[in-house]
C-alpha cells in the first residue's frame, strides 16, 4: 500500500522563535537515519521532480524521508506556504498569506490520481485571516480527491479552526477516513511552543470532530521540557475526547532560530508511553524517536489494527 502526501508550495524557514543559548544536548545514535536508496525511492523522486511537486518531506527535513519514500510514501500541504501563526517549533514561514487558489482542490485530486496512491494525507497552514479559516478549500479538496480517487483512503491533518463548529462541520461533512489535529505539547508549554494556539481550544476541536462521528487522531512532541506526568496527563486528556490514534515522537530543532531541544528521549521511554497509551484505550499508538504525524498513516485508518497487534505481542510474551 502506497501513501502519498504532496505540497504545491515552497516551504520556507520561519525566523520568529528566539535562539536558545544553553549548550545543546548531543544527538544520540538512535536518531541516525538511513540514506534514501532503492528503486521505489527513485520512482517517487522522479515523479516529484517531473511534476514539480514540493514535498513537506524534503522542505521539512523529515528524518523518515528515506524510509517513507523507499516504501512509496511522501507528504503535501494546501492553502499556501505562509501561516498566520508563528509556532516556535515549526519551519513554515509566518506572514500575510497569498489569495486562496480555488483551482487547488482539483490539482491535488489529479496529482493523487496520477500517482495511483491507495492512501493520502493532506495538511495545511493556519489561515486565521479567512472568515472560514480555509474550511471551504478543505471541503472542496476532500470532495475532489474522493470523486477522482474513490478507492483512496484519506487522512486530513487540520488546523484548530479556533474550535468554531461551523468551520469544522464542512470537514465532517466531507467525511475523510481520519481527521487529525495535533496537540503538539503539554498544557504548561503550549503558550511557549504554539504561541497563538490554546490547549483547551485544540481539545474542543477534537471533541467536535468526534461528536461528528470522525475517527480522530492527535500527536505530541517530546523533548521540549515536559515531564513524564505531564505527557501522561495529556494522553489522558486526549482519551477524554475519545481520540482514537496518537503519535508520539522526538522534537528536533529545525533551525537555530527555533526552540532548542531540552533532551533526547530514550527509545525505552517511548516504548513505555506506547504501553500506557494502549492501557488508556487508544486504538492505535505510534510512539518512537523518529515518529511523525504521517508516519505509518496508512495503518491508522484501520480500526483495531494497532491495538490488535499490541494484544498479539502481549500474548506472545506470556
Amino acid at each position: 500500500m502506497h501513501t502519498f502526501v504532496f505540497i504545491y508550495h515552497d516551504y520556507h524557514i520561519s525566523m520568529t522563535a528566539a535562539a536558545v543559548s544553553e549548550p545543546k544536548p548531543k544527538k544520540p545514535n538512535w536518531l541516525r537515519v538511513k540514506l534514501p536508496i532503492g528503486e521505489e525511492y527513485k520512482h517517487v523522486r522522479n515523479l516529484v521532480d517531473t511534476h514539480k511537486l514540493h514535498t513537506i518531506c524534503e522542505s521539512g527535513n523529515c528524518p523518515n524521508m528515506g524510509e517513507c519514500w523507499g516504501e512509496g510514501t511522501a507528504t503535501f500541504m494546501i492553502l499556501g506556504n505562509i501561516c498566520t501563526r508563528s509556532c516556535a517549533f515549526c519551519a513554515v514561514a509566518t506572514g500575510r498569506p497569498e489569495a486562496v487558489d480555488w483551482d487547488e482542490p482539483q490539482r491535488v485530486a489529479e496529482a493523487i490520481h496520477l500517482m495511483k496512491v491507495k492512501h493520502a494525507v493532506i495538511t495545511s497552514v493556519d489561515r486565521d485571516e479567512l472568515k472560514d479559516g480555509g474550511s471551504t478549500i478543505w471541503y472542496n479538496t476532500i470532495k475532489a480527491v474522493k470523486a477522482l480517487n474513490p478507492g483512496t483512503t484519506l487522512e486530513t491533518l487540520i488546523p484548530d479552526f479556533k474550535a468554531q463548529r461551523h468551520n469544522i462541520q464542512p470537514i465532517i461533512e466531507a467525511a475523510p477516513e481520519v481527521v487529525s489535529h495535533n496537540i503538539e505539547t503539554v498544557e504548561r508549554l503550549t503558550r511557549q511552543v504554539r504561541i497563538q494556539a490554546k490547549y483547551g481550544q485544540s481539545m474542543e476541536t477534537l471533541a467536535i470532530l468526534k461528536e461528528g462521528g470522525m475517527r480522530t487522531k492527535s500527536g505530541i512532541m517530546l523533548g521540549l521540557g515536559e515531564t513524564r506526568e505531564e505527557v501522561i496527563r495529556t494522553m489522558e486528556d486526549l482519551r477524554g475526547q475519545s481520540v482514537d490514534v496518537i503519535t508520539i515522537g522526538q522534537y528536533l530543532q529545525p533551525t537555530q532560530k527555533h526552540l532548542g531541544v531540552q533532551r533526547f528521549v530514550h527509545p525505552d521511554e517511548f516504548a513505555e508511553f506506547r504501553e500506557i497509551g494502549y492501557g488508556l484505550g487508544f486504538d492505535y499508538v505510534e510512539s518512537g524517536p523518529l515518529v511523525r504525524s504521517s508516519y505509518h498513516s496508512e495503518k491508522h485508518v484501520i480500526p483495531g489494527w494497532g491495538v490488535g497487534k499490541w494484544k498479539a505481542e502481549k500474548n506472545t510474551m506470556l
